[in-house]
């Protein structure tokens, strides 16, 4: 396992926009699944999107057109653009990936977080109404 660190986090209002961003010294996030994960308080932890280490990126219905996953063209550094935020968006936000060539599973109901194996310590965003 991998120690990642997320770093973006913020408050802003509800229509707002926030960038994330998770990295680690020699990891990169290439040829294994890839994602970021939330959990508001009182709430179990879910999948907002991954990358699938075919390529395959899968986003969370309450997140598709306002959340954007990618890596940088070096892949070592790994994104989540968020726009449109609203007040239930407000989480303690943290990245994870996992093996070389490992798999991962999800829809767009539910990304699952088996298969990822290194996480972050967690970045907060509130968004306010």
């Amino acid at each position: 396992q991998v120690q990642l660190v997320e770093s973006g986090g913020g408050s802003v209002q509800a229509g707002g926009s926030l960038s994330l961003s998770c990295k680690a010294p020699g990891f990169t996030f290439t040829k294994r699944c890839v994602g970021w994960f939330r959990q508001a308080p009182g709430k179990e932890r879910e999948g907002v999107a991954m990358i699938e280490t075919i390529g395959q990126i899968t986003y969370l219905d309450s997140v598709k057109g306002r959340f954007t996953i990618s890596r940088d063209d070096t892949e070592t550094t790994l994104n989540l653009e968020m726009k449109n935020l609203k007040p239930e968006d407000t989480a303690m936000y943290y990245c994870a990936a996992g093996h070389y060539y490992g798999s991962c599973a999800g829809t767009t109901t539910k990304i699952y977080d088996r298969g990822f194996s290194s996480w972050g310590q967690g970045t907060q965003v509130t968004v306010s109404s």
